[in-house]
């Protein structure tokens, strides 16, 4: 579980979640088996010798399963582990489940029809928020959500009294994150408070332009913190005051969440299933994607306006609820009755992860 992001964080819920539920046994089969050190670092070498690792250890360890439950992203990554994922469980006659988790998976079966033929090879869909099921209703790929699995034990919630200008972004340095237009937003942010701080955590193939807009741009207290680990993530939600994003493509980012548990007040865009679970003046301030001046506006809003800005806080910590373990958990396990007809408790049902 040395990936950082939302599907090793999910599948990592879940193993923990099912440890304590009697009627299922989990086997856990990851894409990314360790390698010698020498191998792991060469590029297409390491992804070939995981490959061949993977299918024979998820064929021997799904034998004894009645379920297979496929985390998977979109576009390349689908093609190459889920598929044949999938043609494994087929072949051993196991119910699948294909947990899609990429919030790009509207324009993958938007632009591969092949992606949706392989997509009705599974007994049942599931996607974290109902933006995807809207998304893939649109081309005929029925699916179900279950939200994702909020582990709050490692987050203190804080209120921000007072409310300072210290910032927090966290996403992966990638171009659909778009973490540009949260620099640019701290840009209009420092003219109005020049004493604002900006904490851009976590790393990516963008960093060396971001670090480069950002001297361009002459900031000043801006932290390129680099791969963060989730006891230090935990650290720098409790460090912050306020929490900004602007993603342009996103699904249900576990992020958002992970604020809410912190009291950390949420600006973000407004893309894909963001709206889905922040409620634009309720639990959070939406603007729309690629609007720096928008978002720097919103930030300042709640700087202006501390009370509403703790205000939103605490709504959005009443959220949290609904994302327990106490509340998912029963979902999976009457999704995995319903495929295998198998009665919780009477019976122990094996489920293999594959993620």
């Amino acid at each position: 579980m040395d990936i950082v992001g939302g599907q090793a964080i999910q599948a990592n819920a879940l193993l923990e979640g099912f440890k304590g539920e009697p009627e299922c046994e989990i086997a856990f089969a990851p894409t990314n088996p360790p390698l010698p050190k020498l191998l792991s670092r060469v590029k297409y070498v390491r992804t070939l010798l995981r490959f061949l690792i993977f299918l024979p250890m998820l064929f021997l360890r799904l034998k004894r399963c009645d379920v297979l439950h496929i985390f998977t992203p979109a576009y390349t990554a689908f093609f190459v582990w889920t598929v044949p994922a999938m043609a494994v469980g087929r072949i051993l006659k196991k119910k699948v489940v294909l947990h899609y988790h990429d919030g790009r998976g509207y324009t993958h079966v938007a632009e591969s029809p092949l992606a949706v033929r392989c997509m009705s090879a599974a007994h049942v869909v599931v996607t974290p928020s109902d933006y995807l099921v809207d998304a893939f209703a649109r081309h005929n790929v029925s699916a179900i959500s279950i939200p994702n699995v909020l582990d709050t034990s490692h987050l203190r919630f804080r209120t921000r009294n007072p409310l300072r200008p210290v910032f927090l972004t966290n996403r992966g340095l990638e171009p659909l994150y778009n973490v540009a237009c949260v620099i640019r937003a701290f840009a209009a942010i420092q003219q109005q408070y020049p004493e604002a701080r900006l904490v851009v955590a976590h790393d990516g193939p963008c960093r060396g332009e971001l670090e480069e807009l950002a001297r361009t741009l002459n900031l000043a207290n801006v932290v390129f913190a680099g791969t963060v680990s989730q006891k230090r993530m935990a650290e720098l939600y409790d460090a912050a005051d306020i929490f900004m994003m602007s993603p342009d493509i996103d699904n249900m980012p576990g992020t958002v969440l992970e604020c809410y548990a912190a009291g950390l007040p949420v600006v973000s865009t407004n893309a894909g299933g963001i709206p889905y679970i922040v409620k634009n003046e309720w639990t959070g301030l939406l603007v729309n994607c690629g609007d720096s001046n928008a978002l720097a506006a919103a930030a300042c809003r709640l700087l202006r306006d501390p009370a509403y800005a703790r205000e939103l806080a605490r709504r959005g910590y009443n959220e949290c609820a609904q994302y327990s373990w106490k509340s998912v958990g029963p979902r999976w396990i009457s999704l995995y009755s319903e495929l295998t007809g198998i009665p919780a408790p009477e019976k122990k049902r094996a489920v293999a992860v594959g993620a």
